[in-house]
This record gives C-alpha cells, sequence and structure tokens, in this order.
C-alpha cells in the first residue's frame, strides 16, 4: 500500500520527516501544494502530484484537503500524512472528513499492524501516552515535529512529477486565499526545528533584551510560554507548550519559566532541559537535566561572559 504525504511548504526538513515517517508504511507517494517551488527528487516519493491553475487554494486548509483526497482517492493510497502545525492539523481533519475516515492528529512511531495503521499520541496534556489505530478506510495523520527516524533508509531520489488539473467542489472553493503577507521575522531562526531553544517565562517581566542577546550568541531560537504571548511581549507564534507548538530541540534554556503542565507538554522530550529560576520549588525543575536557583538577570550575563570568553 502507498502514503501520501501533503507538502505544504518548501521546508526541505519538514518534507523529509514526513517522507521519514511514511517510508516503513510502504510506497511514498507526495501532493506538492507549493505549486512546484519544491524539487521532486528532495521528496524522496515514486510521484510528486502538482495541482496545476492558480496556486492562490492551495494555502487554504480546506482546499488543500479537496485536492488531498482527490488524490488519495487512488487505490493503493491507505494513509494521507501532513505535518501537524495549526494549517496542517485542520487539513488532515477536512481531508478524513472527505474520506469518510478517521484523523490522529500530533501522532508519532507509525507502523503496520496486519491491515491497521498504527500511530502513538499524548493526551490529557502530555500525562497519558496513547496508541490509536486506523483501520478503516484511508486515514489521515497530522504528524508530530521532530519524529525524524534517522535510521529510516530513504528511497533513491528521482521521483516522477505529475500535473494535476483541479477542480474544487463548491464547498472547498467557497474558501479563498485573497492576499499574503510574510511574516517579518529578520535574521531569527525559526523556532520548530531549532537545535537550541531559548525560552521566556512570566520572570523575564517583558524584557527580551538579555533573552535575545543569549540567543544571538548561541545561534538559537526565541519561544515563550502561554503567559508571555498573552501579555503581548512576543508574538503567539512563538508560544510553546498545549495550544502552541510542541518543540524537540537539542537543549531547552528556560529563564523563568515556572513549568506549568500546558507548557511542559510541548517541550518536555527536549534532549537537555536547563531551567532558571528562583523558586526552588517551581515543577520545571522536575524535569530539567540542569536547574539554577537564581535571577536570570544575573546568569544570562555570566553566562554570556562564558560564551564570549
Amino acid at each position: 500500500m502507498s502514503t501520501l504525504i501533503v507538502c505544504r511548504s518548501a521546508d526541505a526538513e519538514l518534507n523529509r520527516e514526513l517522507a521519514a515517517a511514511a517510508c516503513p508504511l510502504g510506497d511514498v507517494l507526495a501532493l506538492d501544494l507549493t505549486a512546484g517551488e519544491i524539487d521532486p527528487a528532495s521528496l524522496y516519493a515514486e510521484r510528486v502530484f502538482v495541482p496545476t491553475g492558480a496556486d492562490s487554494f492551495a494555502t487554504a486548509p480546506a482546499s488543500a484537503a479537496a485536492i488531498a483526497a482527490a488524490v488519495a482517492a487512488e487505490p493503493a493510497i491507505d494513509l494521507v500524512v501532513v505535518d501537524a502545525s495549526f494549517a496542517g492539523k485542520e487539513l488532515a481533519g477536512y481531508a478524513a472528513a472527505l474520506l469518510d475516515s478517521a484523523v490522529v492528529t500530533d501522532a508519532a512511531n507509525l507502523r503496520r499492524e496486519g491491515e491497521a495503521i498504527i500511530a502513538e499520541r499524548t493526551v490529557l496534556a502530555g500525562t497519558w501516552e496513547t496508541t490509536c489505530e486506523l483501520s478503516r478506510g484511508v486515514g489521515a495523520i497530522a504528524l508530530a515535529p521532530g519524529n525524524l527516524d534517522e535510521g529510516v533508509t530513504l528511497p533513491a531520489a528521482g521521483a516522477q512529477r505529475v500535473d494535476l488539473p483541479v477542480e474544487l467542489p463548491a464547498a472547498a472553493a467557497a474558501t479563498e486565499v485573497i492576499s499574503r503577507t510574510p511574516q517579518e521575522t529578520g535574521d531569527r531562526i525559526p523556532l520548530q526545528g531549532a537545535d537550541i531553544v531559548v525560552v521566556a517565562g512570566r520572570g523575564i517581566e517583558g524584557d527580551f533584551t538579555l533573552i535575545n542577546e543569549l540567543a544571538d550568541q548561541l545561534g538559537a531560537a526565541v519561544g515563550a510560554t502561554r503567559v508571555v504571548t498573552d501579555e503581548g511581549w512576543i508574538e503567539h507564534t512563538a508560544q510553546i507548550g498545549q495550544t502552541g507548538v510542541v518543540i524537540r530541540p537539542r537543549i531547552y534554556l528556560g529563564f523563568g519559566v515556572s513549568g506549568a503542565i500546558h507548557h511542559t507538554v510541548g517541550m518536555q522530550n527536549s534532549e537537555i532541559i536547563v531551567a532558571v529560576n528562583t523558586d526552588s520549588e517551581a515543577p520545571i525543575f522536575e524535569i530539567a537535566d540542569f536547574g539554577i536557583v537564581g535571577d536570570l538577570n544575573d546568569v544570562i550575563p555570566q553566562l554570556l561572559a562564558a560564551l564570549r570568553s
């Protein structure tokens, strides 16, 4: 059987992650929703479907799901996999509804057991691990970030591009993207996929000067807790946690982060967790590999001095 990976951006690492998750399940097909910006050879798929015509529809989840469902009608396909961003999860839900099947979001460890597809995910703010089974029809999965299995052997590059004429159903065509405005991020490293992440909690009291300085020194991304984004101290796209993004960096550095469960569910799988907080009883220390009870305004300058020496 075949898995259709839905590629919504030209992010090579993200698309490689989707392909690596799909490879152990069988043949891989890909749907390019970037109007052909992706090199087909980089998707490790046998065929890459590229919708033809106006490209504006591709970013609307309802339209993208209708296209994915149309491609997934191919008899050999029994699974659609997309990234677990907000738009990706919306797409997966739409696609499952159109395919009259099941959807699993924030999934990991995909595998086949007999004719069923098995996926794992955490629930209840990360306090429980669950195993889900998709056993009927063409299922849809939104793959949690940070699940690249380096042990998976990806097939040789050299996919066949297939132009796909698209005629959207009326319901999907009712949603149209009329404009796009790129988000200004400057030289800051994107949060998802970053090797090192410096995270600000309530304890920074709105001042990101030291946080940004440390992130620049380390070549790190900057993230925040929900309280920080709710206060408007940084954009909501930087929020890590249950209602934000999920990260799995090599190093997580948290400053003034208390460790509330709605935050830790989004970062608890970091390889190394370093926490700095003035409260020795802060829950973040329960999962930290290294903890410092102290004021970030004292700790960060010392850390910067050590890094620069």
